[in-house]
């Protein structure tokens, strides 16, 4: 949802003619698909990350547009909340230092953002749900004063028809309504990007979603929402249910979620395409004048806008993406499965074993997805999202395995040899991956630390329930500063 936007309403004709306009970007990937227009000798990876921000007490403050004001950095944008910041960090290769250099330069641009955000009393935090976040603040006024969001806002709440239930049971139960989109924005995720072929494409997606619970179990850190105690990744449940645009009898008829695991392997990208325009109304019918056959037949790249707007608003926890760069096309997976933190080091550690297990399960000469049941993928996934790094799930060969053994005695050498392939350095491999080995030996992840720093906290404290959660995030927050990884802050 980059684009930005300035009409604010649609008529009949408008989500008419979209249709037919997205029928035609539709056509025109698929001949580009066909003539092989895309460019892929030097894949490059990509890293976004989303912030909240906070007071001094640890409470969010709603101050996006002051704060970038004042940090002046053309890579940070605005987000849903105004609560809410983004980081876009260059692309670049993984080969050698890469991976390194992602990571001093995330550290220097945080580091630089916190040191003027502080100017106006603001400070950033990397976690996957503010645990200070309470119902008063997930109301309309807190929705950034960009355009865009307010007419996102809009459409999802016309095509729902009504105030967006949230019900998740946990380790708590939460029973919340809301009459904007707003809770989404409490969904703050780190997004990794992964340039490819189009053969390469389905091996590459295919792996991604067969990986992802075990991404979410060793990642998790988010299990508090509105003062609950709920998922160790609760942020899963709360997006798949702050944009569903479904009335309770749409979904009883098995119409699809926009935000979505999705259904089935595939066995091209245009399977994702097609299934975005065969399943999913327009949001946003905002067309262009542009022909993508007239651009491709004078030997340009189309920019395909309808493709890419209605792509944008079909949230998929593995999106494909089609990007033109410098008048030239390319073809990216876009992980979203992650939450944001708790530390930059942890950040790149999740990065790396995403980046070097999704390669070597890519390039097996028996994948992984022909062992593997699409349904059980999916199940993963929740198992994963629910009980993070305690979850078992189901593997191909091994059948109902702890993931925390798994990813140890599997998994970490098969992302080892990705990363080997990547040509990341034997040294930097080590490190990072180093770290998610740790997590595993100690059981600790952001959630998990939460979870038992919390609980000290109330129990022995005499403190109420928000007090303990403000004195939680100043303390997360103190640590998240020193980029020491999260297993080994105390608790």
């Amino acid at each position: 949802m980059g684009e930005e936007v300035g009409q604010h309403t649609f008529t009949r004709a408008d989500r008419t003619r979209y249709r037919a306009r997205l029928r035609r970007c539709l056509e025109a990937f698929a001949r580009m698909l066909r003539e092989s227009h895309f460019e892929f000798e030097r894949p490059m990876t990509g890293l976004e990350i989303e912030l909240n921000l906070v007071d001094e007490r640890g409470e969010p403050t709603m101050c996006n547009v002051r704060t970038l004001e004042a940090i002046a950095d053309p890579d940070f944008q605005t987000e849903l909340g105004q609560w809410n910041l983004e980081i876009n960090v260059s692309p670049r290769r993984l080969n050698g230092d890469g991976a390194k250099t992602f990571e001093d330069d995330v550290r220097a641009s945080l580091n630089s953002a916190e040191a003027n955000a502080n100017r106006i009393g603001a400070h950033l935090i990397m976690v996957g749900i503010l645990p200070t976040l309470r119902q008063d603040h997930l109301t309309g006024a807190s929705l950034s004063l960009n355009p865009r969001y307010e007419l996102l806002n809009d459409q999802i709440l016309a095509e729902r028809g009504e105030d967006l239930h949230i019900a998740i049971d946990g380790v708590e139960r939460l029973r919340a309504t809301c009459d904007t989109i707003v809770p989404e924005a409490a969904c703050t995720s780190t997004q990794f990007h992964l340039q490819v072929s189009p053969a390469q494409f389905p091996a590459y997606w295919n792996a991604a979603q067969a990986i992802a619970g075990v991404q979410v179990a060793v990642g998790a850190n988010s299990p508090f929402l509105l003062g609950k105690h709920l998922w160790a990744e609760t942020r899963i449940a709360l997006f798949e249910q702050a944009t569903d645009t479904r009335r309770e009898e749409l979904k009883a008829q098995g119409v699809r979620p926009r935000v979505w695991f999705g259904e089935r392997w595939i066995t091209s990208i245009f399977d994702l395409f097609e299934e975005n325009a065969r399943y999913f109304s327009a949001l946003l019918p905002i067309c262009s004048e542009e022909d993508p056959f007239e651009v491709l037949d004078r030997g340009d790249t189309p920019s395909l806008q309808e493709l890419r707007l209605h792509n944008g608003t079909i949230y998929r926890w593995n999106r494909p993406i089609y990007a033109v760069t410098r008048d030239r096309a390319h073809l990216r997976v876009e992980n979203r499965v992650l939450p944001a933190g708790p530390t930059v080091i942890d950040t790149m550690a999740n990065g790396a074993f995403y980046f070097g297990l999704v390669r070597t399960l890519a390039e097996d000469e028996r994948p992984i997805w022909t062992r593997m049941s699409f349904s059980a993928a999916e199940e993963n996934f929740h198992a994963c999202a629910r009980n993070g790094i305690d979850a078992s799930i189901y593997w191909p060969g091994l059948g109902t395995v702890p993931v925390a053994e798994l990813v140890l005695r599997r998994l970490l050498p098969m992302a080892d040899e990705g990363l080997r392939k990547w040509d990341v350095d034997a040294a930097e491999r080590d490190r990072l991956l180093g770290v998610i080995e740790q997590r595993c030996l100690t059981g600790t992840t952001g959630a998990s630390w939460q979870q038992r720093r919390f609980h000290r906290l109330f129990d022995t404290t005499g403190l109420d329930r928000f007090d303990t959660l403000r004195t939680l995030v100043g303390e997360y927050r103190e640590h998240m500063h020193t980029n020491e990884p999260v297993h080994s802050w105390p608790d």
